[in-house]
C-alpha cells in the first residue's frame, strides 16, 4: 500500500533543478515506476555583468519550496506526511561552474551552462585533448578564468557542478555521478575515471598559472549508478526541511546531471537507442556502439549514469520561444473575455499545427534567446521570418515554432549521421511532448527515426534521478537490466514513426534554416 510506503519510509525522492523549475518526486522504491506524490517550484536565471546565474539563496528556497509542496501534495493523495524516505538522490542542470577556496566560499557567482564566454578556453582545450570540449563544460569555464587572469583563480579549491554542490551540502561529500562528471572533464571509459592524459595535458598547460592544485584534485570524485555518495547529515536535513520532520541518516545515490536523468527517464541507456530531453535547452543523447572515427564540434561525449559513452548533441535553447507565443495567445484569450489554461493553450495551437504543409509553409522560427554555439551564434535573437511567397497561417506558424524548438538539434544531428550511427528507437520526454502525437510526431520527421514518449515524460529527470535512488538496493545488476524489467516492464510507451512527408517537409524547412542563420547573425550584430 502506497500509505505504508510513505510513513515506512520505503520510498525513493528524487530532486532536480531544471532551468525554470526545481521538481521533487516520490516513488514507491519496490515500484519505481509508481509515482507518490510531487512538488515544484519555479524559477529563472537572471543575466549579470554580462553572466548567466542563479543566487545560491535561491537554490536553497527553490529546493525547500519544492519539497514541502511535495509532502503536502502525499498529505493530499494519502493522508501522511513523509517522515523519512528510503533514498535520494540529485540531479540538476549539468556543466557550469562553481568555484570554492578553502575555506569553503564560493569565489565568485554560480556561471551556468548558458554561458558562453570561454570561446578561447574551449578553442585551445579541444586542441590539446583531440577531443571537442564545448564552451559549457566545466573545464572551459575553469581554463578561460585562468586566461582572464581573473583573481579568484589562486584561491580555488574545489570546482563542482549544481547537483554537486546541493549533493555536497546534504550529505558532505565531494563527489559527482559519472553521467554529470563526464561534462566537466572527459571521462575514460576503461576506468570510469577522469581521462589521467588530459588531466597531465591541463596541468601542464597551467603551469605558470596562480592556479594552486593539480586539476584532478580541484574536482569531485567519479561514481557510478548505484554506488553509496553518502547519507543526509542533521545540517542537510535543516536545509532540506527546515520543519525538521525529515530525519538525517538517508542514503544517497550519486548527483547525476539532467542529460544523465533523461535517459534513465526514457530508459535509453543501451547501444542504438536515445533520448530527447526538451526544456529551456533542448539536447539528443545517442549511446554509441563504437568510437567515432573524428572530434565533432557539435558533439560532445559523454556518458550514460552507468559510464558507457554517449554522443550528445546540446543545444543552449528548447521550448522557451514556443512557450512565449503560447503565453501571448493565453494573454488574447483573456483580453477576449475567455480565460483559458495555458495547458489547454498549448493543446489547442498544437494539434492547429498539425494541420499546417509538412514545410511549415516557407515560415521559419528561430528560438534563438541565447547565444547557440552549433549555429555559430554568440548571442541569441528570436526570430520569426516569412518570405511574400510563404503561406502565412496559424497552423503554419505553429509548426514553424515546433519544428524552430528541433532545427539546431537537427544540424547537430547531421554529425551523426555522417558518422553512420544508427538508431532503433529515440525516446523523448519534457512538457512540449504532454500533448500527445504533435511535436512527437514532428520529432520523428526531423530524426527520420522512430520517436517513443512514454508516461513519464512530463516528469523528466526528477524522477530519472528517482529511479536511480531506488536503484541504490538493487546495483548488484547492471543498470539496463534494472530498468528494463523493474522500472519499464509495465509502461505504456507510445512509438510515432517517421512519416514519410514530414521527413521530406522538415528536411526543406531545415535547408531555409540553415540558409537563414545568416540572418540570424545579422540580427545579432544590428539589435
Amino acid at each position: 500500500m502506497s500509505v505504508e510506503a510513505i510513513r515506512d519510509g520505503r520510498t525513493a525522492l528524487g530532486i532536480e533543478f531544471g532551468s525554470t523549475r526545481i521538481k521533487a518526486c516520490l516513488v514507491d522504491a519496490a515500484d519505481p515506476a509508481t509515482v507518490l506524490a510531487v512538488g515544484s517550484h519555479e524559477w529563472e536565471n537572471s543575466f549579470e555583468n554580462r553572466l548567466w546565474t542563479y543566487p545560491l539563496a535561491q537554490v536553497w528556497a527553490g529546493l525547500q519550496d519544492a519539497y514541502a509542496n511535495l509532502v503536502a501534495d502525499a498529505h493530499d493523495r494519502w493522508g501522511v506526511r513523509p517522515a523519512t524516505v528510503g533514498s535520494i538522490g540529485v540531479s540538476a542542470m549539468m556543466h557550469g561552474y562553481l568555484a570554492f577556496d578553502a575555506d569553503d566560499a564560493l569565489l565568485v557567482p554560480f556561471r551556468t551552462w548558458r554561458n558562453t564566454n570561454t570561446g578561447d578556453a574551449a578553442a585551445e582545450l579541444s586542441e590539446l585533448f583531440g577531443v571537442n570540449i564545448p564552451l559549457r563544460w566545466s573545464v572551459a569555464h575553469l581554463r578561460q578564468a585562468v586566461l582572464d587572469d581573473e583573481p579568484h583563480v589562486a584561491d580555488i579549491r574545489f570546482v563542482t557542478t549544481l547537483a554537486g554542490y546541493v549533493h555536497w551540502q546534504l550529505t558532505g561529500r565531494r563527489v559527482l555521478g559519472v553521467g554529470d562528471a563526464s561534462g566537466m572533464f572527459p571521462i575514460d571509459t576503461a576506468t570510469g575515471g577522469y581521462d589521467l592524459g588530459m588531466a597531465a595535458a591541463f596541468d601542464a598547460q597551467a603551469a605558470g598559472s596562480p592556479l594552486a592544485a593539480p586539476l584532478t584534485d580541484l574536482l569531485p570524485e567519479v561514481l557510478p549508478a548505484g554506488a553509496a555518495a553518502g547519507e543526509l547529515t542533521a545540517a542537510g536535513a535543516a536545509l532540506l526541511d527546515p520543519t525538521g520532520a525529515l530525519a538525517p541518516g538517508i542514503p544517497f545515490c550519486p548527483p547525476e546531471g539532467d542529460a544523465g536523468t533523461g535517459m534513465v527517464a526514457t530508459n535509453a541507456v543501451a547501444p542504438r537507442t536515445g533520448n530527447v530531453s526538451a526544456g529551456t535547452s533542448i539536447f539528443a543523447m545517442v549511446v554509441l556502439e563504437r568510437p567515432l572515427s573524428q572530434p565533432h564540434e557539435e558533439l560532445d561525449i559523454v556518458t550514460t549514469p552507468a559510464g558507457d559513452a554517449v554522443a550528445m548533441v546540446h543545444c543552449n535553447n528548447g521550448a522557451s520561444e514556443l512557450a512565449a507565443w503560447v503565453g501571448m495567445f493565453s494573454r488574447f484569450a483573456e483580453a477576449a473575455g475567455t480565460p483559458t489554461d495555458a495547458d489547454v493553450v498549448y493543446e489547442t495551437l498544437l494539434r492547429e499545427a498539425l494541420a499546417g504543409d509538412p514545410d511549415a509553409g516557407g515560415l521559419l522560427a528561430y528560438n534563438h534567446l541565447a547565444g547557440e554555439p552549433i549555429a555559430g551564434l554568440d548571442e541569441g535573437r528570436p526570430m520569426f521570418v516569412r518570405t511574400p511567397d510563404s503561406r502565412f497561417s496559424l497552423a503554419n506558424a505553429m509548426r514553424a515554432q515546433v519544428y524552430g524548438v528541433f532545427g539546431t538539434l537537427a544540424l547537430g544531428m547531421r554529425a551523426l549521421e555522417a558518422e553512420g550511427v544508427e538508431l532503433d528507437l529515440m525516446f523523448a520526454h519534457g512538457g512540449v511532448f504532454r500533448t500527445a502525437g504533435v511535436a512527437q510526431r514532428f520529432l520523428a520527421g526531423a530524426l527520420d527515426a522512430p520517436v517513443a514518449v512514454g508516461d513519464t515524460a512530463a516528469e523528466g529527470g526528477a524522477w530519472g534521478i528517482a529511479v536511480l535512488a531506488a536503484y541504490l538496493d538493487d546495483a548488484d545488476r547492471p543498470l539496463g537490466d534494472y530498468l528494463a524489467s523493474r522500472v519499464f516492464a509495465g509502461a505504456d510507451v507510445r512509438i510515432a514513426e517517421p512519416d514519410p512527408q514530414d521527413v521530406a517537409g522538415f528536411a526543406a524547412y531545415l535547408d531555409a534554416y540553415a540558409a537563414g542563420l545568416a540572418a540570424e547573425r545579422a540580427a545579432a550584430e544590428a539589435l
